[in-house]
């Protein structure tokens, strides 16, 4: 081997630690920097040359584990599901109220129980009347808040389906961009590894929306797909997601009926199960699926409450159809009118002194013309015997089972109860798998201790190749010498 061949290997060597000493400083520089993924020097021997062989830099390598990689996203997709369902589930158990609270629906209905038995004792009494009166409006109220609570998280899992479109189509937008530049940086022979970076940093924000699939094409660009199949990036353009946002969302509004939004990719309308996982879906669940469930049992339970006041059988002053206690707003409610009824139940004017009426029909009854016996009391005591009566609900969506009406509050109650605990065990269960699989990622990125050791080796390294190069520089010298 010649001098100039040595001189050559050592100076490949002299470059490959440079390189190298540079890569680690990157490294520890970034180590807590999120989505970074450790750098790594990819060596070989140099082919046997005129000049030489020496060592050869064949690039930078990202230290990254795409199976795990993959698994955490989709991981990350599952956990923002079940998160984002779990914490509507908790506002729905809080709207209806627990058995100690003093605010719940069967609490409300408990305190029109009372305030009827009570007047029963004393119809005579002005202040046990107006008792019964309060606590008419106190259940309507609350049954108006429990429909309302659930009207509202409609409209914000819409509009929150809205910023997830939008935050998605500008992901896939910063992907593509990137795929671009990654291609020309690699094709000047630059290192893409910072690009790369930013790549999966966009990637991993659209895996909590949606669950996506990455398959690598050539030249460093990289593919999305859906879990279910939906195409977002296959080449130089981006898909488009397209959504229009409702707004207000009442009861009655619906996709079957048209009055909701859908998902659009391209034009194409989109099936649910192209998109399903992440908070996308679940926003779309919540709007479509769970909220609405909670609507129709709320809605059941206002027309149960309802038929019970009305009934001829219970007030002899009614004739059939007519409103008792409480109206739809001020009407007769009729069975086609169910969906969207807790919004509307209202206390009946005809005994609310403030809207004209009097108190004494809730003695004498609603259909009454004049105050009768100041001490008559059957109407109050029908009205208990209502309340406690064990009979199938008058809505459908109640099942057919006889139960109280007490019992249907607490039915309702407890079956968001139970949901809530369901889906938060869900929400916890996908979050430690998400963590876990977050950790095993990141235990492959910059160790500080890993670093300084490739540090005193690339040291090493760069001291023996130079002392080559001062040998060779010596040996060189006494030639010289000699002529």
């Amino acid at each position: 081997m010649s001098l100039s061949s040595a001189i050559s290997n050592a100076l490949s060597g002299v470059t490959a630690a440079s390189r190298g000493t540079e890569l680690v400083a990157t490294n520890i520089a970034n180590k807590s920097v999120a989505g970074y993924a450790r750098r790594e020097l990819e060596l070989s021997s140099r082919i046997h040359t005129a000049n030489g062989g020496g060592v050869g830099i064949d690039g930078v390598r990202r230290a990254i584990d795409a199976g795990l990689l993959s698994d955490s996203r989709l991981a990350l997709a599952a956990s923002s599901q079940s998160g984002t369902v779990a914490t509507f589930h908790a506002v729905m158990e809080q709207a209806f109220g627990t058995a100690n609270d003093a605010s719940a629906l069967g609490a409300a209905l408990t305190g029109l129980d009372n305030a009827i038995l009570s007047a029963s004792a004393r119809p005579d009494n002005q202040v046990r009347l107006n008792a019964v009166l309060d606590a008419a409006k106190g259940i309507a109220q609350k049954i108006n808040g429990i429909s309302q609570t659930i009207s509202t998280a409609r409209s914000q899992a819409d509009h929150d389906i809205g910023k997830d479109v939008a935050s998605l189509n500008d992901a896939l937008e910063r992907v593509a961009a990137l795929n671009r530049q990654i291609t020309v940086t690699s094709a000047q022979g630059g290192d893409p590894s910072s690009l790369i970076d930013a790549r999966q940093d966009a990637i991993d924000q659209i895996s909590a929306i949606v669950p996506i699939q990455e398959v690598t094409r050539e030249n460093g660009r990289v593919a999305l797909f859906t879990k279910g199949g939906a195409t977002l990036l296959d080449g130089t353009a981006p898909a488009q997601i397209g959504f229009v946002a409702t707004g207000t969302i009442t009861a009655g509004m619906s996709v079957e009926n048209g009055a909701l939004g859908t998902l659009s990719l391209n034009g194409r309308s989109l099936a649910a199960q192209e998109m399903a996982g992440g908070t996308l879906s679940a926003h779309f669940q919540i709007r479509d699926r769970i909220a609405p469930g909670f609507q129709a049992q709320i809605d059941g339970f206002a027309r149960d409450l309802y038929s019970r006041f009305a009934d001829p059988a219970v007030d002899p002053t009614l004739a059939a159809g007519q409103p008792g206690i409480f109206t739809d707003a001020q009407t007769a409610l009729l069975p086609a009118n169910e969906p969207g009824f807790a919004d509307r139940i209202a206390v009946n004017a005809a005994i609310d002194p403030q809207a004209g009426g009097a108190l004494w029909r809730i003695r004498a009854g609603l259909g009454a013309a004049d105050p009768g016996e100041v001490g008559e009391s059957s109407l109050r005591l029908a009205m208990g015997t209502a309340l406690a009566d064990s009979r199938p609900p008058a809505s459908s969506e109640l099942g057919t089972g006889p139960r109280t009406l007490i019992g249907l509050a607490s039915e309702i109650a407890s079956g968001a109860a139970t949901q809530r605990l369901r889906s938060e065990a869900v929400a916890v269960q996908d979050q430690s798998r998400a963590g876990s699989l977050r950790t095993a990622l990141l235990a492959g990125g910059v160790d500080t201790d890993t670093e300084m050791e490739a540090l005193l080796s690339l040291e090493r390294a760069y001291a023996a190749n130079a002392k080559v190069l001062q040998t060779a520089n010596d040996m060189l010298d006494q030639i010289l010498r000699l002529t």
